[in-house]
């Protein structure tokens, strides 16, 4: 059974890991992310194996469970677009014009008997969810400036969601989508690791953003609305209060910027390893928190489990915020 539920996972990271050594040498040629002042990175770097990545999650999750064609079909579309967009920016209002699209695809063809707070009137509650899930596609996409922090986030959110669907608390579909993906994305991770040789690129950031967001959906739609939140906590709290921020400070919230916390923690002593290693090691208590509020199926242990996920991701990005003592 153990190696049942880890054949999706296995066979993607052969695919995501094959498919991305197969193709850097094109994406050196054609798709060169050269340093700015807003990089993380200081050599002109290969962009675009997300390619791989999302190419390996379709094709193994489409192989053995019934993936909805909206959410396949607005996934390549996303790929598309961050496609076009690592070669040759595409205007701010176009590229969310398109997402919105792809994202409003997914949402509102999904069953009307699929709720996540029945007092809200149908229409309003897809409406917040589609504004809602369409930050959380460029969230994704934002917090993806660092080598390795996108797996780092990924593998454990993913690996959780693969958990709940073996135990019965998660679409099988969704599952296998998770856990394909979680394989994927360790098959690309050799690559990514520092000094990363390759990066995923939008190509790849925005699909993944809306496959793990369709996940989470998912999870919210079985009745597990709390661990639905928790799983992607930190990414949640680093981009919106980051975004906030930005507004307060009457900044153009929408262009590139070295204002998120993972990248202030870079700025302020800590090694591109640390940062990374701090938000996996969160990521896995926060899986862990996620876990146990499904499990307990208690309003006082998912409160608790709420407040504890608020302390840590309060705790780790306080300290990204400060200086490191030399």
């Amino acid at each position: 059974m153990v190696l049942l539920a880890l054949a999706p996972a296995v066979l993607a990271a052969l695919i995501s890991a094959c498919t991305t050594w197969l193709s850097m040498p094109l994406l050196q040629r054609y798709a060169l992310a050269r340093p700015n002042a807003r990089s993380s990175h200081k050599v002109p770097t290969p962009q675009g194996a997300g390619i791989a990545v999302v190419a390996a999650t379709l094709l193994v999750a489409g192989a053995l469970a019934w993936i909805p064609l909206p959410v396949i079909g607005s996934a390549l579309l996303l790929a598309a677009v961050g496609l076009v967009d690592d070669i040759r920016p595409l205007p701010v209002v176009l590229r969310l014009l398109l997402q919105a699209g792809a994202v409003a695809a997914v949402v509102f063809t999904t069953p009307e008997t699929l709720r996540i707070v029945p007092v809200l009137p149908l229409v309003v509650e897809r409406i917040l969810i589609l504004l809602g899930a369409v930050w959380f596609v460029n969230l994704v996409n934002f917090m993806d400036g660092l080598d390795l922090m996108t797996v780092a986030e990924v593998v454990p959110v993913t690996a959780a969601l693969g958990l709940l669907g073996w135990s019965g608390d998660l679409s099988l579909s969704a599952a296998l989508l998770a856990t394909a993906l979680c394989g994927a994305m360790l098959g690309f991770a050799p690559f990514n690791k520092p000094v990363a040789k390759v990066f995923l690129g939008d190509v790849g950031s925005l699909p993944i953003g809306l496959l793990v967001g369709w996940c989470l959906l998912e999870l919210a739609w079985h009745g597990q609305p709390a661990a639905a939140l928790l799983l992607p906590a930190y990414y949640l709290a680093d981009a919106t209060i980051t975004l906030f921020r930005r507004i307060a400070r009457r900044e153009q919230f929408w262009s590139p910027h070295r204002s998120h916390f993972y990248q202030r923690a870079t700025d302020n002593g800590f090694t591109v390893s640390r940062v990374t290693g701090d938000v996996f090691a969160l990521n896995l208590a926060l899986a862990a928190l996620a876990l146990l509020t499904v499990r307990a199926g208690s309003v006082t242990i998912t409160l608790i489990a709420l407040l504890a996920a608020a302390m840590a991701v309060a705790f780790v990005l306080l300290r990204f915020s400060r200086p490191q003592a030399s």
